[in-house]
């Protein structure tokens, strides 16, 4: 069953009424609240410190939100993780419902392994990480996770087309303290907590359209964070260990964030 639906457009790149109410009431008092200059200069503390860092891992678990036809909210849950060499090594491995995804880049070859078909492809792509990230977000609409965190002109590009910027203070996502920072750009809300102290790191990340009805989001929220000589050693290069065939890019199906039982509609 083909199931129609608006996903929420990455082009940087559930409340309740309970919810809705605290935002009614608390309008006035955030607009008041907010500091552009210091949300600008959190926001470029985390983006130099990860392009600092010449090597970085990290765990993470996604929801992708997307509106139905009907206009019913569904969320599709993954969970994955990614070490990252600069400037020209990852490795990316994404599980969820639909699809058990690994990723390998040597800089010079992206291999896309399809865990649950046994089934790879490979495209060259030489380069570095930032050059493999327009790549894939471009050309072959299948985004790193967390790419937009990982450039390391991160900053240059969050800013792009942004109009409104807010320092909302701080909150607490898997026991971290964080600044808690929301931008407005063009099509899409966003809105980012950074661990506090000397590695800003991104703790959580969300995107929401703001041109599709109903505002479906796209979380990513990271733990097990680990840089320099803390990152486990990898293997950049693809190895067929399970005599996976080989197929053109095209004809990997089941490895999308959208599983293949979803068509995607036009929206409102």
């Amino acid at each position: 069953m083909k199931t129609s639906l608006k996903p929420v457009k990455r082009s940087l790149r559930s409340l309740s009424v309970a919810g809705l109410s605290l935002i009614v009431m608390l309008g006035t008092s955030l607009a008041v609240s907010a500091d552009e200059a210091d949300a600008k200069r959190l926001l470029k503390a985390m983006s130099d410190y990860m392009a600092a860092q010449k090597a970085l891992s990290f765990e993470y678990d996604a929801t992708l939100e997307v509106v139905t036809k009907d206009d019913q909210k569904l969320a599709l849950a993954s969970s994955g993780s990614v070490i990252l060499n600069r400037p020209d090594k990852v490795h990316a491995a994404r599980a969820g419902g639909f699809a058990d995804v690994e990723m390998f880049f040597d800089g010079k070859t992206l291999t896309l392994l399809g865990k649950n078909l046994n089934l790879y492809s490979q495209i060259d792509v030489p380069g570095t990480v930032d050059h493999l990230i327009d790549e894939l977000r471009i050309k072959h609409n299948r985004p790193l996770p967390a790419a937009d965190l990982l450039l390391s002109n991160a900053y240059d590009e969050l800013m792009r087309d942004v109009v409104d910027v807010k320092d909302l203070g701080s909150g607490v996502i898997g026991g971290v303290e964080c600044d808690y920072l929301a931008f407005r750009a063009g099509e899409v809300d966003w809105q980012i907590w950074i661990a506090q102290g000397d590695h800003p790191y991104p703790r959580r990340y969300v995107i929401t359209s703001t041109f599709i009805a109903g505002g479906p989001q796209y979380t990513i929220q990271t733990r097990n964070w680990k840089t320099g000589k803390e990152v486990a050693a990898a293997d950049f290069s693809f190895r067929n260990k399970t005599n996976a065939s080989k197929v053109e890019l095209e004809n990997l199906k089941g490895t999308d964030e959208l599983p293949d039982n979803f068509t995607i509609g036009e929206s409102k």
